[in-house]
């Protein structure tokens, strides 16, 4: 891992894509969902129905646009469509400058099931639905949700390609990928975001940050502070927020975003309280032997086989 900024040139803002600027905190929707369990009462969603707390989950997203977030994700997964016209709900018509993006190519037919399906038509087909849902004749950045790897890379990327030459999509995005997938697609067709799990602890794509970083491509690392372990009172993170007068949670967001120039968290939350809390990271500075101790959490994580993430 190598760290390709540093303090003086951490930016509030980057263009994702050469044309859509947007500040470097973003909002992931996908906490906005219930399950069969009531989730929202049980503290962790199953990303299944609609919220019951419907009026709450409009107003955090209406909070998450007033505090300045540029960037809000989601996916047709989400709640089987219902995500995607709660954030319509919300915010349509939506504000200039607001960038819209969601996801297609995994199905839901239970509750705990995933499933990529990279049938190009399908993709076409979801891809429509998600206009419909979102209200709008073009999708700010479309994102492939998972690689199916029973369907070649290239026709699931020409989909999405065909989709942007017939004006319906404006950018194109991966999520969960390799750079070796991510070059791949790229010969096919501009990649503008990648999007993969990351966060102090969970580097695994290291090499995908930097590769994104060296490309000018949009890393957005959802979870981006599942902490584990290492976020407890006594923790290095909170040595370093108490250092720095922050959270512990400012505290992972603004190493993420010392990590890379290109990088642009999505923490997600039903809560207006940790909206603000999040978005108020982009304040927060760290010093260079703060950066490194903060880093060395991931390799020790590494050593430990990752049991902290």
């Amino acid at each position: 891992m190598t760290n390709t900024t540093d303090n003086a040139a951490v930016t509030t803002t980057f263009a994702l894509g050469g044309d859509l600027t947007v500040r470097r905190i973003g909002y992931g929707a996908m906490r906005l969902a219930d399950g069969p369990e009531k989730p929202a009462e049980a503290g962790a969603a199953q990303i299944w129905t609609a919220p019951a707390d419907r009026e709450g989950a409009l107003a955090v997203l209406r909070r998450a646009v007033e505090l300045g977030v540029g960037l809000v994700d989601t996916a047709d997964s989400y709640a089987l469509g219902a995500n995607e016209e709660l954030v319509a709900d919300a915010l349509h018509p939506y504000p200039e400058g607001l960038v819209i993006a969601t996801k297609i190519g995994v199905v839901r037919p239970s509750p705990a099931e995933w499933i990529p399906l990279g049938n190009p038509a399908y993709l076409r087909q979801q891809a429509e639905l998600s206009l419909r849902r979102l209200r709008v004749e073009r999708i700010d950045l479309l994102q492939l949700h998972r690689i199916d790897p029973n369907v070649p890379l290239a026709d699931q990327i020409g989909a999405l390609k065909q989709l942007r030459d017939e004006g319906k999509v404006r950018h194109i995005g991966l999520s969960e990928v390799t750079v070796e997938q991510l070059r791949e697609a790229a010969e096919i067709t501009p990649i503008a975001a990648v999007q993969n799990m990351y966060n102090l602890v969970t580097r695994q794509h290291d090499d995908v940050v930097d590769y994104a970083a060296a490309h000018g491509i949009a890393f957005l690392p959802f979870f981006p502070i599942a902490m584990g372990g290492h976020a407890g009172p006594d923790s290095p993170v909170a040595a370093v927020a108490e250092e720095i007068g922050a959270t512990p949670s400012q505290t992972a967001l603004a190493w993420l975003l010392r990590r890379s120039p290109t990088v642009i968290p999505i923490p997600g939350t039903t809560s207006p309280r940790h909206l603000e809390e999040n978005v108020a990271a982009l304040e927060v500075s760290l010093s260079d032997e703060q950066f490194e101790r903060l880093s060395a959490l991931g390799r020790e994580a590494e050593e430990d086989g990752g049991q902290e993430a």
